[in-house]
């Protein structure tokens, strides 16, 4: 019969199941040294227990096939003698396997006991091992290092009085660590660890100054939602989204850095939002970050949005950089700052001569200076208030700006990409790379103008995402959304209210500019939804501006495109 047919089919489990349901198995080895690959070992002893309670045993020396050096036998008492009665590891390990098949792996140092695991079944033709592992002693580290003067084994059954001693042989040392595991086990739960991906992590966690506060999250579930971290007066200091919202939260507590040991040193409570999807829990996110702005989400601050503005039907018109947008004209934007829209109007100026001085020419008699502007007189700008052109022929200037402004932006990006290319071959870098600068601001807003604009254009979609949920959006505004279950986000000041829909025509506000991109960017990351019906052609106009294809056709008789090259 073939050996790997004997071999127990990998076992899944789940990381988040209640401690007192994981099944553990506690091993430990004597080895002939300290090298997997050139030492073997020559004891195994391993304990399988459950909620408290022992499930079974495994004891078995091992004849290593070489022999036990002095120093082992001092350590041990094994000695050449004692071993050569005993089988080889390649007839203990499919006993081992079996035993080991279902459990979570646990060791005292196991880095050190599984790496002469893995190397014994890479040798004989085994799988390594796989699946979580826990380490007596990482967690002793953290959870009583302030009552033994070091970790071994030896000092933490002493000190915490275990009732088995170890004695460097496998199995009995096996036995201690079994006890040494229920009073971490103990310890932890004080931490708010109850689950297996809790305790998995728990030793990175624990060394952080404000481990006691892990308690503030036994209330949060393993689903997409929002959180947020509380000061004392109740105000919000933090918001964050997430996929799994405790293992995220907790998170926090091994990340050393300075500002996140202040936000939980001042943090008092963590509030969440449970949502129906990843993409519900990027919008709200979004929303009370533009809302409220909690001062600790630095990368996340509202900045001072700004537009592209050019007024076709004002005489002899201009680029503008705005905050707000006016009644006509046309716009590109919202852009995040002033700093990039600055460099989209020198983009198009640099390519499109349009005039450059501030000067209002609708009620002004023309020209109505004698000496060409400075911009003018290094061949970069017109100048109509010179008389240097007439209003016909800068109306093509008007129109070209125009239509850069409207997306079609190719003409423009194609001239700085020649430009660019002419400065470098001429070893003028540093104006090359301010035409750089300058192109990719460009090339990124019109892309993302053109994104927002089909998602705009679409009206009411509805999408199905993966696993049962469903949202829908209204001319790109997420309005409704709901779990596989038809349930509802709950109202919660972590949930605000969607800002108001798009008027057709009217530019984008901040906070509709942002829910769009958020919207925009995961339909262009994840995979798996699927269009249910949609009140425009939105798939083929979405095709072209974002690399993407849908996980299956809509059932509104929309086809599915190509992938996009």
């Amino acid at each position: 019969m073939d050996e790997s047919a004997a071999r127990p089919l990998p076992h899944l489990i789940d990381p988040a199941a209640p401690l007192h349901q994981v099944t553990f198995c506690v091993l430990d080895l004597e080895t002939t040294g300290g090298s997997p690959y050139d030492d073997r070992i020559c004891e195994v002893g391993a304990v399988k227990v459950r909620g408290g309670e022992v499930l079974g045993t495994f004891h078995t020396l091992v004849h290593p096939e070489r022999g036990i050096p002095l120093f082992i036998t001092m350590l041990t008492g094994l000695t050449d003698a004692v071993v050569a009665p005993a089988p080889t590891i390649a007839a203990v390990l499919p006993s081992l396997v079996e035993f080991l098949h279902g459990t979570v792996f646990v060791g005292h140092n196991a880095r050190f006991d599984a790496s002469f695991l893995d190397a014994a079944f890479e040798r004989h033709g085994w799988p390594a091992l796989k699946g979580p592992r826990v380490c007596t002693h990482a967690l002793a580290r953290r959870l009583v290092h302030d009552q033994v003067p070091n970790c071994k084994l030896s000092t933490l059954a002493d000190r915490l009085r275990l009732d088995h001693k170890p004695s460097h042989r496998a199995f009995e040392d096996a036995l201690a660590t079994v006890d040494l595991l229920h009073v971490l086990l103990e310890r932890a739960a004080g931490l708010g660890t109850f689950a297996l991906d809790d305790l998995v992590a728990l030793p990175r966690q624990a060394g952080s100054p404000s481990a006691a506060k892990l308690r503030l999250t036994e209330h949060l579930p393993r689903t997409p939602g929002v959180y947020g971290f509380v000061g004392g007066a109740g105000h919000l200091l933090y918001v964050g989204k997430a996929t799994n919202l405790r293992a995220r939260v907790r998170s926090y507590f091994a990340d050393g850095r300075r500002a996140i040991g202040g936000l939980l040193r001042t943090a008092t409570q963590v509030e969440h939002v449970c949502t129906s999807s990843t993409l519900e829990a990027a919008v709200l996110e979004a929303r009370v970050l533009h809302q409220c702005a909690p001062p600790a989400n630095v990368a996340g601050k509202p900045r001072s949005p700004a537009y592209v503005w050019l007024d076709p039907a004002e005489p002899f018109a201009r680029l503008s950089v705005v905050r707000t947008p006016k009644r006509t004209g046309v716009h590109l934007g919202p852009l995040a700052s002033t700093g990039t829209a600055r460099l989209v109007v020198e983009a198009v100026e640099s390519v499109v001569p349009l005039r450059r001085c501030p000067v209002r020419l609708g009620k002004t008699a023309l020209p109505c200076r004698e000496v060409p502007c400075t911009p003018a007189q290094l061949g970069v700008a017109t100048c109509p208030c010179a008389g240097t052109i007439d209003a016909a022929r800068y109306g093509v200037h008007v129109r070209d700006a125009t239509r850069t402004l409207s997306g079609r932006a190719s003409a423009v990006l194609d001239a700085l990409a020649d430009r660019m290319g002419a400065l470098a071959a001429s070893r003028r870098y540093e104006e090359a790379a301010l035409v750089r600068d300058r192109a990719a601001a460009l090339a990124h807003t019109v892309r993302r103008h053109e994104r927002l604009g089909a998602l705009r254009a679409a009206g009411h979609v509805e999408l199905a995402l993966p696993g049962g949920a469903g949202v829908v959006l209204q001319h790109g505004v997420l309005v409704d959304a709901w779990a596989a279950d038809g349930s509802r986000t709950a109202r919660h000041r972590l949930a605000p209210a969607p800002p108001p829909v798009p008027e057709p025509g009217v530019p984008l506000t901040p906070a509709q500019g942002v829910e769009l991109g958020v919207v925009a960017g995961w339909l262009e990351r994840e995979k798996g939804w699927r269009l249910v019906a949609c009140g425009a052609p939105w798939v083929q106009t979405w095709q072209r501006h974002a690399s993407f294809v849908p996980a299956s056709p809509a059932r509104s008789g929309v086809e599915r495109p190509a992938r996009a090259a």
